[in-house]
């Protein structure tokens, strides 16, 4: 149930797009101590952005779970936000993320909700 999307405007190797998804995965489902299983990524590439009138390397991700611990999401900030940077070399001043913890019944799955 946890979806992580990444959104950045660096154009990714394709080791990048083989490995990237695959660590944020694993570190998402640790971050949020759920099944791997559960966990959905998409990353997006090449896109255009711009942060703070720059064009320089970018990133926006959007975490969202079910029972999302918002009394966490500073780790979860820093987790992630060391994870892109050690991975794409965006400074981490550069990375937003936002972060939704969705009613029970407004997320879908198996023909049906969680709620």
């Amino acid at each position: 149930m946890p979806l992580l999307t990444l959104t950045t405007n660096l154009s990714l190797t394709p080791e990048q797009k083989s490995a990237l998804p695959m660590k944020l995965s694993a570190e998402t489902a640790r971050l949020l101590g759920k099944p791997e299983s559960y966990v959905m990524v998409i990353v997006q590439d090449d896109q255009i952005m711009t942060m703070g009138g720059s064009d320089e390397g970018t990133a926006y991700l959007k975490l969202k779970s079910l029972g999302l611990p918002e009394n966490d999401t500073p780790s979860l900030s820093e987790a992630l936000c060391d994870l892109v940077n050690e991975t794409l070399d965006i400074p981490t001043d550069r990375i937003y993320i936002e972060f939704f913890n969705p009613p029970r019944h407004l997320w879908g799955w198996d023909r049906g909700t969680f709620g």
